[in-house]
């Protein structure tokens, strides 16, 4: 098993046998608990030797069980060799759940791609790529969740993306549109991260005015700042930007003025019976006429009913997605029982 650089991409590959570094802590009690000879021992760190991966993660194992997983140890073939860092959680989820790496780093995944219309023709405005595995029944929720835990969420992020500008490319019309979420938290220094989409971009032959990138709806905004950089890297390589969950999560009224997405998804909370909920309706109401303000267009994701469909149409939203318009599947869905 290799271990991903999450920042940069290289790799180092981890040894079957050798030597775990772990730094001394206030609290010692996992010192006499792990099940491995100690091969050297000093004021401020502890070598351990293993001769196995499955040795190895015992000994996780007990620096976990002793709430140690955001600690940091240090993994070498020979003692005194050059080592690399790992954070225990990490390296733990990683050989706890080797399957799930194999489909993370080899990429054994696809786009499935469901429909996006505007609401008052019913014609196609474009497709949102969502990942789905190809090896097994791996959730992208699932997914996601473990890249996180096992540091390998930036690697994940970036081949879902591409996977998504590859769909684009076979499955979509020039001038469809094309939403690939994409993890904030992931993106460190948008000029040097994004580098590698962008040139996949440019492999493709894909237009840039056709991709809207979307914040997951998972990701919580810690900087607006890093954000709007974001942003602003995307757009200035003419590439469109959107927002998800307008109404719970970040994306409030008041970070939409601060960002001035190019699309805004309205949660599908709102969504669901807008048509007889006067709360919901008052809310939804608010947000037309905030993006009307900021000329930002509206998506509704999650219609599932024609009197959904009906009262959002009415209403004024632009755009419109949903299991009424079309669920997500490998080839787009063009045809379309609309009211």
């Amino acid at each position: 098993m290799s271990i991903e650089c999450q920042r940069c991409g290289t790799s180092v590959s981890l040894p079957s046998s050798g030597y775990m570094t772990v730094r001394t802590t206030k609290n010692q009690t996992w010192k006499h608990s792990i099940q491995l000879p100690v091969s050297q021992q000093e004021e401020s760190f502890l070598m351990y030797e293993f001769n196995s991966q499955s040795e190895l993660l015992q000994g996780l194992q007990t620096l976990m069980d002793h709430d140690m997983k955001q600690e940091w140890v240090h993994f070498s073939d020979v003692p005194g060799n050059k080592s690399f860092p790992m954070q225990v959680e990490h390296l733990f989820e990683r050989l706890s759940y080797p399957e799930l790496v194999t489909i993370i780093e080899e990429g054994l995944f696809t786009s499935y791609l469901q429909p996006i219309v505007h609401m008052d023709t019913g014609e196609v405005y474009g497709y949102e790529a969502l990942l789905r595995s190809t090896e097994r029944n791996v959730s992208p929720g699932e997914l996601f969740s473990f890249a996180k835990r096992a540091g390998l969420h930036s690697m994940l992020d970036q081949k879902a993306r591409e996977e998504a500008v590859k769909a684009k490319a076979q499955h979509l019309f020039d001038g469809q549109k094309c939403f690939i979420n994409f993890l904030p938290s992931t993106i460190y220094v948008p000029e040097h991260c994004l580098s590698h989409t962008f040139n996949i971009v440019k492999k493709y032959n894909v237009d840039p005015g056709d991709l809207v990138f979307e914040v997951v709806e998972t990701e919580r905004i810690h900087s607006i700042d890093h954000l709007h950089n974001i942003f602003s890297t995307y757009k200035a390589s003419g590439m469109h930007v959107a927002l998800d969950d307008v109404g719970s999560g970040y994306s409030t009224l008041e970070v939409l003025s601060l960002l001035k997405p190019d699309v805004v998804k309205i949660d599908r909370e709102y969504i669901r019976d807008c048509h007889e909920d006067y709360d919901k309706q008052t809310f939804l109401k608010s947000v037309i006429k905030t993006a009307s303000e900021l000329s930002i267009t509206l998506l509704a994701e999650g219609i599932e009913t024609k009197d959904e469909y009906k009262w959002l149409e009415e209403s004024g939203i632009h755009l419109g997605q949903g299991y009424f318009i079309g669920k997500p599947s490998p080839q787009p869905v063009e045809a379309f029982i609309l009211p």
